[in-house]
């Protein structure tokens, strides 16, 4: 174990027994999937087994972890996140901007990127899902990325056409085992399915999970980065060739 992973676990650990000790609630910065995988691999170390992960709205991999719940504390407290909306001066004559071009653009304000959550894309439009502290900072200094001029300001509520819309698709795979389905999932080998996994962007249920053989169970959820997010709903039934049809939502 690093010393950077250590101190974050410490951190971990001072959070959740404030939370406990002091009947509060405490919060993380935003956790990146293996943040959130070294948390729930040591949560047992806690006093405090009150949790609940968030990142703005359903769906997101950048989460904020909230030590404490409503039943215990006998109050109920918001995440603190904004949604901040950028868009462009002149959609005419703006650039199409990557999701690197405004990460790039809010580091270069001399923000960490603990601090920023997903950022997501629509059209010319990004929606910023960033800590309320530093919301004010980003309005009042982002005004160009690129050569694009922008105009950021805080939504006051998540635009449902952001939430994710779940779709149910079949696959064919030779057994429930997780690298057979990344496989078909992400449309690649097996080889280059055991590639993912060697790289450590294969996550099940919020853990980094290295076992290629793991065999999945209902209602699973399958995190493989760079290439989506899927919920596991089972077999369906048997092929002639003994095969197996499974069902996915992603």
């Amino acid at each position: 174990m690093n010393q950077e992973e250590e101190y974050f676990k410490k951190r971990l650990l001072d959070l959740a027994n404030q939370a406990y000790q002091n009947n509060c609630y405490t919060f993380t910065d935003f956790l990146s999937l293996p943040e959130q995988s070294c948390f729930l691999e040591n949560q047992n170390k806690f006093l405090n087994p009150s949790y609940v992960l968030f990142g703005g709205c359903e769906g997101l991999e950048r989460q904020i972890i909230r030590f404490g719940n409503p039943e215990e504390l006998g109050y109920e407290i918001a995440f603190p996140i904004v949604c901040i909306v950028i868009e462009p001066l002149m959609e005419k004559f703006a650039e199409i901007l990557s999701h690197r071009d405004y990460l790039g653009a809010l580091m270069s304000l001399g923000i960490e990127r603990k601090m920023i959550g997903d950022i997501l894309i629509r059209g010319k439009t990004a929606y910023v899902f960033a800590n309320e502290k530093i919301a004010g900072y980003i309005i009042n200094h982002l005004d160009k990325i690129r050569h694009t001029n922008v105009t950021c300001r805080i939504s006051d509520t998540v635009p449902e056409y952001l939430k994710p819309k779940m779709v149910q698709t079949q696959l064919i795979v030779a057994s429930e085992r997780l690298d057979a389905i990344v496989a078909k999932f992400c449309k690649t080998s097996r080889s280059q399915a055991d590639e993912l996994f060697r790289e450590k962007k294969v996550f099940c249920n919020g853990r980094l999970c290295e076992n290629t053989a793991h065999k999945l169970k209902e209602g699973d959820v399958v995190t493989v980065r760079g290439y989506g997010r899927f919920y596991y709903r089972g077999v369906r039934f048997e092929t002639k060739k003994e095969r197996l049809c499974i069902e996915i939502e992603q």
